[in-house]
């Protein structure tokens, strides 16, 4: 289950990042993914043309070797979660993508990753709102190690503190298989169904209310004023 929810995940974000390097005009050859975890976003981008060379850097272990197993990967490296080894403008384009929520200073991070990248996208929950202030939902952001709580304005904020510029963003309040996909019998489908379409319908009428009242993933391409993008 664990796999299937990863590629699942994996198929969104790409998603998004094809969507934002679309609009910035971003055409890579060579991309790297900052904490890539077990590969499957690149895997998925592998899979779609998109991306050129595409290498992953991660700090467990076992999901690096995971990922070394994965053919449509062309490198996998172990990371310290600070510094890439990688001299300044290595690859056109950088991915963090449900990254920046586990780090205690993300900005430092990005600006490391805006270093080695010419464009970076990022992509993270925004869980300042009024459904994940619930005790269950905070203890379950604290089980999976979120330390950021961020809203629209705190992930944008991140971004100027890194030296780096917005040139495109998005937000999204998840696909409907991703709402059905722990539904496990006909009622729990029905009431997840509903959910996503009162979900789907607040964000395409009211997209800044949606945000204050339950969790979109937020994503930005960004990069340095002086890129060469």
């Amino acid at each position: 289950m664990y796999a299937r929810w990863r590629a699942l995940g994996a198929f969104g974000k790409a998603d998004h990042v094809i969507a934002l390097c679309e609009r910035a005009g971003v055409r890579p050859s060579s991309t790297i993914e900052v904490g890539c975890g077990d590969g499957a976003l690149l895997c998925e981008l592998h899979r779609r043309a998109f991306g050129g060379q595409l290498s992953g850097v991660e700090i467990t272990e076992k999901a690096v070797a995971i990922a070394r197993e994965r053919p449509q990967i062309d490198a996998v490296s172990p990371y310290d979660g600070e510094h890439l080894a990688d001299p300044d403008g290595t690859y056109d384009l950088g991915i963090l993508s449900h990254v920046l929520e586990h780090v205690p200073d993300p900005s430092a991070l990005l600006a490391e990753v805006g270093r080695a990248c010419r464009a970076v996208v990022v992509e993270v929950p925004l869980e300042a709102n009024l459904s994940a202030r619930r005790s269950g939902k905070r203890a379950h952001a604290a089980e999976v190690g979120h330390l950021q709580r961020l809203d629209r304005a705190a992930a944008r904020r991140l971004v100027t503190d890194a030296g780096l510029s917005i040139v495109a963003d998005l937000d999204d309040p998840l696909p409907l298989a991703v709402h059905r996909f722990f539904a496990t019998d006909a009622t729990a489908q029905a009431v997840a169904g509903a959910k996503w379409a009162v979900r789907a319908g607040i964000h395409r009428a009211a997209p800044s209310a949606a945000r204050r009242l339950f969790t979109v993933h937020y994503a930005c391409l960004c990069r340095a004023q002086t890129s060469r993008v």
